[in-house]
């Protein structure tokens, strides 16, 4: 099976979907991911440059996606703050879609999601809305930008990170520290590895109980279908 894994900025699909994406992997199957932004607005030092800001990011993202056993990264390097769900977006999503020609795509929820404010970043939302209708109506449209030259491709299932309401639980418990290990290399965006472990504990603390698992750690998801989906099990 082949994944998509789409996300907002550098570390987007590593907090959010982390132990999901190692477990995948683990199992076989192909997980690409698509960044849409480059980063420039993160980190907190005040000494570098933006461009720097950016390079270091994806630098970050590399090892990060290295770490979880992803080969594969499409960079947008659209600034930071201020993406939108229009038809540019819309395409670029769709031309990498029909390149990777996943079964699954797993991006944000384009739903206000008020428990985490972190959830309501307008990179995140909007980078939802443009997924969802890059899998659909677009990719799968052989009259929708024809321009790219590449065959429609049909997504069969999507899953959002981030909902408000979400209905698939995955169990990370025994992969949580290879999450960990992925997220101490984006050490530009925070402060010590204890604070993100404590941060990341607590939140896959909380998606189990919301999943009513007997598992300590979990990762949330929205789950929707839009065909039959082949070798779901990892």
């Amino acid at each position: 099976m082949r994944v998509l894994a789409i996300g907002a900025h550098p570390d987007d699909i590593d907090f959010t979907a982390g132990g999901t994406i190692s477990r995948l992997v683990a199992a076989g199957h192909g997980v690409s991911y698509c960044l849409v932004t480059n980063g420039q607005a993160g980190g907190s030092e005040p000494g570098t440059s933006r461009l720097e800001q950016a390079k270091l990011r994806k630098d970050e993202q590399h090892r990060a996606a290295k770490v979880l056993g992803v080969s594969e990264s499409f960079h947008l390097g659209l600034p930071d703050g201020a993406v939108t769900a229009d038809l540019d977006l819309r395409r670029m999503l769709t031309k990498v879609i029909r390149t990777v020609r996943p079964e699954l795509v797993i991006t944000p929820s384009p739903r206000y999601n008020l428990d985490n404010v972190h959830f309501l970043h307008p990179d995140h939302l909007a980078t939802g809305n443009a997924s969802l209708a890059a899998v659909y109506p677009d990719s799968r449209n052989q009259f929708a930008f024809p321009e790219l030259g590449l065959e429609p491709h049909q997504v069969s299932e999507v899953w959002l990170v981030e909902d408000p309401e979400p209905d698939y639980f995955v169990d990370i418990s025994v992969n949580l520290d290879l999450k960990l290990e992925a997220l101490a290399e984006h050490s530009s965006q925070f402060g010590t590895n204890a604070d993100i472990a404590e941060e990341v504990y607590a939140h896959a603390s909380k998606c189990a109980e919301l999943g009513g698992s007997i598992h300590l750690a979990a990762e949330a998801f929205k789950r929707i279908t839009y065909a039959s989906l082949d070798q779901l099990e990892f």
